[in-house]
């Protein structure tokens, strides 16, 4: 699995002080497990490498957007996470969306499904790194399910 790009200078405040990143990304990570085991993350000049063993290829990429949508992460790497269950790569059905200014969920779900009701969709998609559909951000990059 290759290097994902975020914007670093926006997203979820994690680090702060004297905190290891590394494990406070982890412990971000692990605190709304999407299927990871054996997670392990190292972070380096806005750099995170994760690596572990994904249930699923949903699991790998909702554990990839929680580390790319942390603030002053720019690049995620996950070339050593695997995935254990039935899924072997990724490129299912959903796509990856970068919200942009002016964007709303029912914005987002109107254009990729035709019905703005079907946000919901998005949100259940995304629970690990959108906690309140009314506080996305410009630059938040998200999963888009698809085949509704």
């Amino acid at each position: 699995m290759g290097l994902f790009d975020f914007a670093k200078d926006i997203g979820n405040k994690i680090f702060g002080g004297d905190d290891d990143p590394s494990e406070k990304l982890k412990e971000h990570i692990e605190s709304d497990n999407p299927g990871m085991s054996n997670l392990e993350v190292n972070v380096n000049d806005g750099v995170a490498t994760i690596s572990g063993d994904a249930e699923s290829t949903d699991a790998l990429e909702k554990t990839i957007l929680m580390a790319g949508n942390a603030l002053g992460i720019e690049k995620v790497e996950a070339a050593d996470a695997t995935i254990t269950g039935a899924q072997a790569e990724l490129g299912g059905d959903d796509e990856f969306y970068v919200i942009q200014s002016g964007d709303t969920l029912w914005k987002i779900a109107s254009n990729a499904y035709g019905n703005g009701a079907k946000y919901t969709a998005i949100v259940d998609a995304n629970k690990e790194v959108i906690k309140d559909a009314d506080k996305i951000f410009p630059g938040q990059k998200i999963r888009i399910p698809k085949g509704l």
